[in-house]
């Protein structure tokens, strides 16, 4: 068997280091959807903070092992596209599965979160999970509402006080 091509050599050098650098990638079969259902998919999880690309599954099973990563050939079938997260990978999910919502034939299949293969339901449910965003607002929220409690209190300490001081100063004349 001859020397593997160059073209096939970088491939595998580019998926090994998007595997590497990413805090997840998460693996979806997308056949049957058309190129611009794929191009609407790449702008909405580019919003996300992920980055969509299709491979062909024995440049990524070569990658993969390449890697040690285990328990991830069962993804490997059909045609596969990867989602590389570069920022909240609760985001990415969310974006794939309302997309899925519409488009039937984006399937997500599982993929790799700090450096483990997790598995189709475990990657919806990543889908379920409150975003970044949205637990820095919560947490927020929960600051914010003993600090309003608290300004109110101070508030109303001056007020009470010069009620009083006055109800004082009414008794005594």
């Amino acid at each position: 068997m001859g020397e593997p091509k160059q073209e096939k050599v970088t491939q595998v050098a580019e998926i090994s280091e998007r595997l590497s650098n990413s805090s997840a990638a998460l693996f979806t079969e997308y056949r049957g959807l058309t190129v611009a259902e794929i191009s609407q998919l790449r702008r909405d999880l580019s919003k996300a903070g992920g980055h969509y690309k299709v491979f062909k599954n024995t440049l990524v099973k070569r990658a993969v092992d390449a890697n040690d990563y285990e328990g991830l050939d069962s993804l490997l079938t059909g045609p596969t596209a990867i989602a590389f997260v570069d920022g909240d990978v609760v985001s990415v999910a969310k974006v794939l599965k309302e997309f899925a919502k519409s488009n039937p034939s984006l399937i997500l299949k599982g993929g790799i979160l700090d450096g483990n293969a997790i598995t189709q339901k475990e990657a919806l449910a990543l889908a379920e999970l409150a975003s970044r965003e949205e637990l820095l607002a919560r947490l927020a929220g929960a600051f914010q509402a003993p600090l309003t409690n608290l300004a109110g209190l101070f508030e109303a300490l001056p007020r009470s006080f010069a009620y009083g001081l006055k109800a004082l100063i009414d008794k005594n004349n």
